[in-house]
């Protein structure tokens, strides 16, 4: 979803920072990541940076992707936290978000996304759903009427102010 979103708004040289791979998280976003990438004849640009969860990480990611030349001009980071350091990190070099990168982030979580400037694009997971999913689930088994199987619940793209499609 954040790669076919950044491609819609005219991105075509994409650079990756994840989450630590010891979560399974991070490997499902990054394996879309690079399916998505792959359905248009794209590569990462870069090494795909992998990391803690954390806005450092998402500086020392961003700026490693600099120094070393790779020209890039959109990033999806796996949370928002990887996004906002990556922001950080592009405004220290004075590139603008989004006219020359454009960043997207993954958990929608609001302290994050509407603090950074420029707003974050996100992908929200729909947590509170899924908790209020889980607690009636819980309600009705203790009732006596479990729930089988699984239940799917989409994610959905939050666009923002660091993502805005090129003129």
């Amino acid at each position: 979803m954040a790669v076919n979103h950044l491609i819609s708004c005219g991105r075509h040289r994409i650079a990756l920072i994840v989450g630590d791979q010891a979560y399974t998280a991070s490997q499902d976003r990054l394996k879309g990541a690079l399916e998505a990438l792959g359905e248009v004849g794209l590569e990462p640009v870069g090494p795909v940076r992998s990391g803690d969860w954390s806005e450092s990480w998402g500086r020392a990611a961003t700026r490693l992707l600099l120094e070393q030349g790779y020209e890039f001009d959109g990033v999806v980071c796996q949370n928002d936290q990887l996004a906002r350091g990556c922001i950080d990190a592009l405004k220290q070099r004075n590139l603008r978000i989004p006219e020359d990168v454009a960043v997207i982030g993954h958990d929608n979580w609001d302290v994050l996304t509407q603090s950074s400037r420029p707003s974050l694009t996100s992908i929200d997971n729909e947590a509170e759903r899924i908790g209020r999913h889980a607690a009636r689930f819980l309600m009705d088994a203790i009732d006596g009427n479990p729930h089988h199987g699984a239940e799917f619940i989409p994610c959905k793209l939050v666009q923002r102010e660091s993502t805005l499609p090129l003129d």
